[in-house]
């Protein structure tokens, strides 16, 4: 099949295009003809080695944990799928398998699901990483309740903008900062407030905003977009949720200065054996009609360089996806 692999970890241009075998399902698996590989953050961190802490590569090794296309094997025991089910899936990528960049993909059925009527394939593409990581950060992690407030930093980014529909859903207030080209399309998912950090003091507007402080800052950017004092705009209680492959997570906040105001610095990743729950959350919220996945640009597989050098910029409004086969 062909496959984009890397022989080492380095820059985008490690990115190669390979023939490699294909993969059989094992026992609790499904064999996946890959329509569209979503391309996330994690991606390109995965591809530097980055990720190393969380599982172990063997080279060559294929990149990618999302996708979306049509179940063409079965493995042993597995019930409840069918070949030529359409579905979505996190890859066991996070396991140290073959990602999603491939003609083929091998997938727990634990992290697949049926695609929802009148959600195609590339819709179905941005959900798994995406959507599980933000359904995890507000509803697990975070533990939102109707009523508190919630500031997300990164709201044009696909998990932003699953976030802000996930709290405004919960019976929140939102705020969301985001870039002066995305106010308008981050208002349009809910936000009561849209901070634009060219032009504001993202404190200073989230203070005034919120005098008493926000219950929960959710950050889905990192790269030190926040200052490490961040948290003193959020209330005594409250907490910060950081995403774990950020290059800059909980570490870059002061910790001392979040312990002295009883701040919570939390980790996204304290609900990652969870993930299966929240994946088919997520499904369900948008296959109740409740939930808008996030826009996106198709490349192709050839393309897998690009779009990790636009995703790593850090300015890609919802996904980039890649184009592996037809369907």
């Amino acid at each position: 099949m062909r496959a984009i692999v890397i022989h080492r970890f380095g820059g985008p241009e490690e990115l190669q295009l390979a023939e490699v075998p294909t993969p059989e399902p094992g026992a609790g698996e499904v064999l996946i003809r890959v329509v569209l590989a979503g391309v996330n953050p994690a991606d390109w961190k995965c591809r530097e080695g980055r990720l190393q802490q969380y599982f172990n590569y063997q080279f060559p090794f294929v990149v990618g944990f999302d996708a979306a296309g049509v179940v063409e094997r079965l493995g042993e025991a597995v019930t409840g799928y069918a070949v030529g089910d359409a579905v979505l899936t996190s890859s066991n990528q996070g396991r140290g398998e073959w990602g999603s960049y491939a003609e083929y993909l091998k997938s727990s059925t634990t992290t697949v699901a049926r695609l929802p009527d009148g959600i195609d394939f590339a819709q179905g593409a941005t959900i798994p990483t995406a959507g599980a990581t933000a359904w995890g950060a507000i509803h697990d992690v975070g533990a939102v309740r109707a009523g508190q407030k919630v500031l997300i930093n990164g709201g044009s980014g696909s998990v932003g903008i699953f976030a802000i529909q996930f709290a405004k859903a919960a019976g929140c207030e939102v705020a969301a900062i985001c870039g002066p080209a995305n106010l308008a399309f981050v208002k349009s998912l809910g936000a009561d407030r849209v901070i634009d950090y060219r032009s504001e003091n993202v404190l200073e507007a989230t203070a005034a905003w919120a005098p008493a402080g926000v219950d929960l800052l959710l950050d889905t950017v990192g790269l030190g977009s926040l200052p490490a004092d961040a948290t003193r705009v959020i209330r005594p209680g409250g907490a910060l949720v950081a995403i774990a492959t950020l290059i800059q997570d909980i570490a870059g906040f002061d910790a001392a200065l979040a312990k002295s105001r009883d701040v919570r610095l939390l980790s996204n990743m304290a609900a990652a054996a969870r993930i299966p729950e929240h994946l088919r959350a997520v499904v369900d919220a948008v296959a109740r009609g409740g939930v808008r996945t996030p826009p996106y640009e198709i490349l192709p597989l050839e393309q897998a360089g690009d779009a990790h050098r636009r995703v790593a910029s850090g300015h890609v409004r919802g996904k980039l996806l890649l184009r592996v086969g037809a369907g």
